[in-house]
């Protein structure tokens, strides 16, 4: 199981984890939401708890837990500035569809298993 990050996507979370003046990586996840079913969830990893997998690309570091890493593995994060706008943006194999809005996903049916 793997999720890596771009270039980018370390920079940025180097970024906030230095700015926030603690933590140990991106904590990264997935929960049941919106009109397609699930959405990313995003915080601070202060430490690693005994679920968690730990991933590590371009010096920065991402958490998962066991719950979500299933609907995640094999993704890329990127970062990404549109106009005024920036996040972090998924390619996740996982996904069979996105909402309108872009903000929840359907998943592929081998992965709800």
């Amino acid at each position: 199981m793997a999720i890596t990050l771009t270039e980018n996507a370390a920079r940025q979370i180097q970024k906030q984890l230095e700015k926030r003046g603690k933590g140990l990586a991106l904590r990264i996840g997935v929960k049941k939401v919106g009109c397609s079913g699930f959405a990313y969830t995003f915080d601070y990893a202060d430490e690693v708890l005994a679920d968690d997998q730990l991933f590590e690309s371009h010096n920065a570091h991402v958490v998962v837990n066991a719950g979500s890493l299933r609907f995640l593995d094999g993704s890329s994060v990127d970062f990404v500035r549109e106009g005024l706008n920036d996040s972090f943006r998924f390619d996740n194999p996982n996904i069979d569809n996105t909402c309108g809005c872009g903000e929840s996903f359907s998943l592929k049916e081998s992965t709800k298993v």
